[in-house]
């Protein structure tokens, strides 16, 4: 699967611009603040029908336009028809999703149609950020492969939701429904359970791919781990959340359940490593992450997902960035869009090489291809 070509009008910094890609890697070079990133982030929207760094989707309509489109054309291994997704949002309306112009009821529908793997500088904050960061990195990729999970954890986001709303409801109104709330507890059991036990077992699967890609990529021999921390562990959900009726009530808030969950990232086996890794060490930790995603996605989907790299190079000596691209432009991988502010540097990784590659230039919202 490979997207042919995309076309933007009056998304972010982009009035009207028309691409056409190598099915390998594509590298878009220029000068920070010319729009790069932009390039991938609507690449994501078209995956995941939203963006990758700004969740107010009327805040990606160029200044002053009504409206912002994006509509790419893809190829499937199973046709040699192309495929159109689009997205479009006009200012004040709802934002519509359709696939062969056919709109979706529900975004979640799309979600896993187009696999995609980004890495970006802001996946730092996996480590440096909340746990809700992690949650939403675990949830990210078994909604690419799993359906029935994501219809199970937006369920349960609901009811969450819901049952919150209650404990709110109930401090300000100086009352306490026993009845009411068992049954909101009753739904967070149904749908909680079945999302934490498809947790555990990813996170068991998944630091395998994942402690072989650190070994691949790091130039020392750390032992690196990762730990599911849940408050269910041998516990009854049920039971958790009726002992946990006080408390909640005084916070106004659920505070037991699958959505405090957390990841737990180590080096040097039990280390955690936003407190005792290096500033490289962290970056390989991260890129070991995002390549075990790939990993993981495309062995259970049988599909390679689009692979999307903004400014990983940054900090990297090149012999490690020869080293990822040659990796990366492998036949394990698919198609990737990485870039770069050195067109230099682009132009010297591919040289004496094989690997299908198109360079393009990133100037004044115009691309140009080298």
């Amino acid at each position: 699967m490979y997207l042919k070509s995309i076309k933007l009008a009056n998304f972010k910094n982009y009035s009207d611009v028309e691409v056409e890609f190598s099915h390998k890697i594509n590298c878009f070079v220029g000068n920070n603040g010319v729009g790069k990133t932009n390039l991938l982030d609507a690449i994501y929207y078209l995956s995941f029908c939203k963006s990758y760094f700004n969740s107010v989707d009327n805040q990606n309509i160029k200044y002053d336009e009504p409206f912002f489109a994006i509509h790419g054309s893809y190829i499937f291994p199973d046709s040699d028809d192309e495929q159109l997704v689009s997205c479009v949002l006009k200012r004040g309306t709802a934002k519509q999703m359709k696939f062969n112009k056919k709109a979706y009821t529900r975004f979640a529908d799309h979600i896993g149609k187009i696999p995609l793997v980004m890495i970006s500088p802001y996946d730092q904050e996996l480590i440096n950020e909340g746990s809700d960061m992690r949650r939403k990195f675990i949830d990210g990729i078994i909604s690419q492969t799993d359906r029935q999970y994501l219809d199970q954890l937006l369920k349960y986001q609901k009811v969450l939701e819901q049952r919150n709303s209650l404990l709110k409801q109930f401090f300000e109104n100086r009352y306490f429904e026993e009845d009411q709330l068992r049954l909101w507890d009753e739904q967070m059991v149904r749908f909680g359970q079945p999302v934490h036990e498809r947790r555990k077992a990813f996170v068991a699967e998944f630091e395998t791919i994942f402690q072989r890609y650190f070994a691949m990529i790091s130039p020392a021999a750390e032992k690196v781990r990762l730990t599911y921390e849940t408050q269910l562990e041998g516990k009854d959900f049920a039971q958790m959340l009726t002992e946990a009726w006080q408390k909640d009530a005084y916070t106004q808030y659920t505070t037991v359940g699958p959505h405090k969950d957390d990841l737990l990232f180590h080096i040097h086996e039990a280390m955690p490593i936003k407190k005792f890794g290096s500033q490289g060490q962290q970056k390989t930790f991260v890129l070991a992450l995002k390549l075990a995603q790939f990993e993981y996605i495309a062995s259970v989907r049988n599909i390679k997902p689009i692979l999307l790299l903004d400014d990983v190079f940054d900090k990297l000596d090149m012999e490690r960035v020869r080293q990822l691209v040659y990796l990366v432009g492998s036949d394990h991988f698919g198609q990737v869009f990485l870039t770069d502010t050195q067109q230099g540097r682009v132009e010297s990784i591919f040289e004496n090489t094989e690997i299908e590659h198109a360079i393009f230039t990133v100037k004044d919202d115009k691309i140009e291809k080298q």
